[in-house]
């Protein structure tokens, strides 16, 4: 305990929202390691981005928005995102001096002396006065469970770990999930594999015309409701629908976006449904989603009776010094901006720090 450090705010993770908050937080005149520190676990700058798969190119990419201060130019859309927006994140780092100190896996939260926050690490202790919690969901995939899952002969595999498309060749996959990335997975398989099947909970929605501000709005305001109830929150891609574009129209024509309903059961060889239809498969690829990576957080008994941790703003109901980034409503990237000025701003308020001169 005699190697304990102290700052006022520790920032753990260093994806969009993480790299937005630090950048607040020096814009408003609070220093790195003297002040502030961000802590990360992932081996180089790039968030959960450096570990997308290689045919995830730039031009694919839906809704990525600039970190503030600095805008994404020129980049080739040929190119796959791991590379350009690690090179981004890497080149914001250095620009505005965050020192973004990796690989460093935080272990857990838990109350201190004196008001304090106490954040141990794999680099040894950090006392705090507050927390900015951006470690986000791609430690987490879900997995969801289904009779029969641990007799398939064949390899099941989740979107955190799909290889490309090249992979699959010859192969019988069914993919599970309505979300962007499995319609992603289906139509780069389509091509590969000597057969697909989509299975998903609910029918997909997809979403004709552009998206403008007024829905994305909505979107927004329907998955902080949940927050603000203590549930978990629903992604935000989940209330505003799949758009329908021309990969997406030619998927749908070819037959491969031919959705089924959920199956009842795996099999040795396969998925099955009630009525007995069955299915071969070689592979079961779970495009199922990601859940928030908040477990270290689970000593300061933050979570509501509804499972999920009740919200104000961007800090947990429960404990004000406390604030989550990339949770909910600011799952997005341009959520995660926004929400890490909103952040900045409390903190100032709860530390007593006059805001910086505009």
């Amino acid at each position: 305990m005699n190697n304990i450090r102290e700052v006022d705010v520790v920032v753990t993770g260093a994806g969009q929202a993480g790299l937005a908050a630090a950048y607040h937080l020096r814009r408003s005149g609070f220093e790195p390691d003297r002040d502030f520190v961000v802590l990360d676990h992932s081996p180089g700058p790039g968030g959960a981005w450096q570990f997308r798969w290689p045919s995830l190119t730039y031009g694919k990419v839906h809704g990525m928005h600039a970190l503030p201060g600095m805008e994404l130019t020129d980049a080739d859309p040929g190119r796959p995102s791991a590379e350009v927006i690690g090179e981004y994140f890497d080149r914001y780092e250095r620009t505005f001096d965050l020192r973004v100190r990796r690989p460093v896996d935080v272990r857990s939260v838990r109350e201190g002396a004196g008001g304090r926050l106490l954040v141990r690490t794999t680099d040894g202790v950090w006392s705090t006065r507050a927390l900015i919690n951006a470690t986000g969901t791609w430690d987490r995939p879900f997995w969801p469970r289904y009779p029969g899952q641990e007799t398939f002969r064949g390899r099941q595999l989740h979107t955190a770990q799909y290889p490309g498309p090249e992979e699959f060749a010859g192969q019988r996959v069914v993919v599970v999930g309505g979300g962007a990335s499995g319609t992603q997975h289906l139509l780069e398989i389509a091509s590969y594999a000597a057969a697909t099947t989509w299975v998903t909970r609910r029918p997909p929605v997809f979403r004709e015309g552009p998206f403008d501000e007024e829905a994305g709005r909505a979107a927004v305001a329907l998955v902080e409701e949940r927050v603000r109830q203590g549930l978990p929150p629903r992604s935000v891609v989940s209330v505003t629908g799949l758009p329908l574009n021309d990969a997406i129209r030619q998927g749908i024509e070819d037959g491969v976006l031919d959705r089924q309903p959920m199956f009842d059961r795996v099999t040795p060889t396969g998925v099955e449904w009630a009525d007995g239809r069955h299915i071969d498969a070689d592979v079961i690829l779970w495009a199922t989603g990601f859940r928030a990576a908040l477990d270290h957080l689970a000593p300061l008994r933050l979570r509501a009776h509804g499972g999920g941790i009740r919200m104000e703003g961007t800090h947990a109901a429960a404990d004000p010094r406390v604030h989550l980034l990339g949770y909910g409503p600011s799952a997005s990237t341009i959520g995660a901006n926004r929400a890490g000025r909103a952040a900045v701003r409390d903190i100032r308020r709860l530390l007593e720090r006059e805001p910086a001169a505009a």
